[in-house]
């Protein structure tokens, strides 16, 4: 297993919780992102600098995860697309993505672009808080102690 960050957007708190989280699992990151992130030195964590442009990022990360990797994204198309390579993907404040779910997501995120367009203000999301960041760390726990078998080694 691999954890993949779609770092442009993820909040320091999160970067911060997950870079902990490799710390005690021993298991690799990348942190994929247009511009160079502070990181901690570690060799389990890896920053992989793309190009700007418009899902540079997110077709990266699509190349390189492997099915059964996790990848941390509020980008809903390509939470999209991580769960149709067999990977899991889930949101910084807390929700995993699955078959069904995204599906639902992505019409939602369709119908706001399409309000947007006719110039509709729609609004954007709410701030992140400290109950979002306690959510992830709980939803990121129950996954790696899941995905971790006591005693086994991480891919």
């Amino acid at each position: 297993m691999h954890i993949w960050v779609d770092a442009d957007a993820c909040p320091k708190a999160i970067r911060d919780i997950l870079c902990r989280a490799v710390a005690r699992t021993g298991i690799a990151m990348t942190m994929v992102a247009n511009r160079r992130l502070a990181i901690p030195e570690s060799p389990l964590i890896d920053m992989l600098e793309v190009a700007a442009g418009a899902d540079v990022a997110d077709h990266e990360i699509v190349a390189r995860l492997q099915p059964g990797d996790l990848v941390i994204t509020a980008d809903i198309p390509l939470a999209a697309n991580v769960i149709a390579c067999g990977a899991h993907a889930l949101n910084p404040r807390g929700t995993f993505y699955n078959e069904s779910n995204v599906k639902q997501y992505l019409s939602m995120r369709n119908f706001m672009d399409e309000l947007r367009g006719s110039g509709i203000a729609t609004g954007g999301p709410a701030a992140f808080s400290s109950s979002d960041r306690m959510a992830f760390a709980n939803q990121l726990d129950r996954f790696l102690t899941r995905h971790l078998k006591p005693g086994s080694q991480p891919s």
